[in-house]
Formats: C-alpha cells, sequence, structure tokens
C-alpha cells in the first residue's frame, strides 16, 4: 500500500460527495501527484465521478498558494465562459470543495488533497499522435491564454519560482559547468558550445518584459497534449488542466513549450536517447 493510499480513505471522508461513495481508484499517468478517480452512486441518478488528488510536497512547497491560483483562474474562467453562453461545468475545471467549505483538505501527516468533478465524455491523450490532435491542443491553450488575458496576472504567487527564467537557467548551466561534479564536462563540448553560441537569445524574452514590449500574462506552464483533454465525439480539446503551475509568465513560453512536446517523438523520460527525436516535419 502505498503512502497516498493509507489515507485515501481519511481524505474521502472531508468531502460529501452527495451520494453513496462506490469505491476510489488509481487513475491516469501523472508523474508528480496521486490521483484517484472517485465513483459515487447518488440515489436512482447516474452514477457521478470526481478526481481526488493528493499533491506533492517535493514539488509544491507551499500548496495553499497553487490552491489559491487555481482557485482564482477557474472561478473567473467559469464567468467568462458563462457570459459567452459556454459550458463552465465542462470548458474548465470546478474545484469541489470540502464538507467545511475548504478548497483543499490537509490529512493527518500534513499532505494536502484537493478535488474536482469528473469531466465526462473525454480522454486524456499522452501522444500526439497525428496533426489534428497536436492542432486541437494549440486551440485549447489559445483559448485558455485569450480567456485569461484579462486577468491580472500579478496577483497570482510564483509557486515554482523562475520556472521559465531563461536567464537564471543559463547561470545555473554556467555554475554546474564549472563545478564539473560528476566529471561529464568533458563529454558535452559540442553541446555546451551549442548553448554559448546562443547565450543571447536567454535574456531577448526576458529584456521585452522588463522594457514593457511583452505583457506579464497568466501562463499555464506545461503545454502537452496529455493537459488538455479531448472530446471523445469530436476529437477536439474541451477543457486545459494540470493548472499547479499556473503563473504569471510570458505566453511565449507556453507557446515554446507546447512545440517542445508535440515535435517529441518519444516520452518525456525515454532513458534511450537514439529513440529521442525533434520531428520538425
Amino acid at each position: 500500500m502505498s503512502e497516498a493510499e493509507k489515507y485515501l480513505s481519511e481524505a474521502l471522508a472531508a468531502w460529501d460527495f452527495g451520494g453513496e461513495l462506490v469505491g476510489a481508484v488509481r487513475y491516469g499517468h501523472g508523474h508528480i501527484n496521486d490521483t484517484f478517480c472517485v465513483h459515487t452512486q447518488p440515489g436512482e441518478d447516474p452514477c457521478r465521478r470526481f478526481i481526488l488528488q493528493r499533491l506533492s510536497s517535493a514539488a509544491f512547497k507551499h500548496p495553499e498558494q497553487v490552491m489559491a491560483n487555481i482557485s482564482g483562474v477557474t472561478a473567473y474562467l467559469s464567468e467568462r465562459l458563462a457570459s459567452e453562453g459556454g459550458n463552465p461545468a465542462r470548458e474548465t475545471l470546478t474545484v469541489f470543495k470540502t464538507a467545511a467549505g475548504e478548497l483543499y483538505y490537509t490529512d493527518s501527516e500534513g499532505s494536502v488533497w484537493r478535488c474536482y468533478p469528473f469531466i465526462e465524455g473525454t480522454v486524456c491523450l499522452q501522444n500526439a499522435e497525428t496533426p489534428e490532435l497536436f492542432a486541437a491542443s494549440g486551440r485549447a491553450f489559445g483559448r485558455f491564454q485569450r480567456e485569461l488575458s484579462g486577468y491580472d496576472a500579478g496577483t497570482l504567487y510564483e509557486t515554482i519560482p523562475r520556472f521559465h527564467d531563461t536567464e537564471d537557467r543559463l547561470a545555473k548551466l554556467r555554475a554546474a559547468v564549472a563545478a564539473d561534479s560528476v566529471g561529464r564536462v568533458a563529454e558535452v563540448g559540442p553541446e555546451l558550445e551549442f548553448v554559448e553560441g546562443r547565450a543571447a537569445d536567454c535574456s531577448v524574452a526576458l529584456e521585452a518584459l522588463r522594457a514593457g514590449r511583452l505583457p506579464l500574462r497568466v501562463t499555464h506552464n506545461d503545454t502537452k497534449l496529455n493537459n488538455v483533454l479531448i472530446d471523445r465525439a469530436s476529437g477536439e480539446g474541451v477543457c486545459v488542466i494540470d493548472l499547479d503551475t499556473v503563473m504569471p509568465g510570458l505566453s511565449i513560453n507556453d507557446f515554446g513549450d507546447s512545440i517542445r512536446f508535440g515535435a517529441n517523438d518519444n516520452e518525456e523520460d525515454e532513458p534511450d536517447q537514439s529513440k529521442v527525436h525533434f520531428n520538425l516535419g
């Protein structure tokens, strides 16, 4: 039994699901949080499902900030979608509050749990196997950016500090090269030359932000196909999910991250480098 499963019953008791609890099973392919699909039977009505997650304390040191960001953004999206004649229950995540009216529950070991209603009739795909799927995810993230363009990004917490700060990433790479703590610098000379030859590029977007030429926006920061729920019938992107990394940032970084994912022919954590290719075709 995993650590999360030890406290699953305790966490389930924190919510009023409006019907008999039938069960909760492991769900999805996520690497960070522990995710369960909760099945309930509300009287004579059809089975109703929920997604229950235990947040990773290793990845997110301040889960209250993560949930504050998610709550603010999803509430804003819900209002926007409703005003445009959309379907907020299907087109954005909705935080399902605990029986005590809280955004999350903290179990007896200090782990944080949160819950969302399950969005039926959708599928989460791991790879962009067709151009049409990749395009569908692009449209979904584009709508996400557009709908949140009026949200004050400065009010969001930076839950992972300097996550897409390319100047900081370059500085840390140079420090690691100087330390050469595992003796591998000599093996990656061409790669390091490639980076240093483009070092100035690391400041272009940040300088534009500082100069006011690029706006600070609400960004997703993990724009992969598997963070978009795809409608089973139409193949169109329905809802952007996994909002843990929603932070203030630059929209061009979300675009770049999506291309990084979509042009990669294999899994992100593929250990065999010979299988990893960047497909620009």
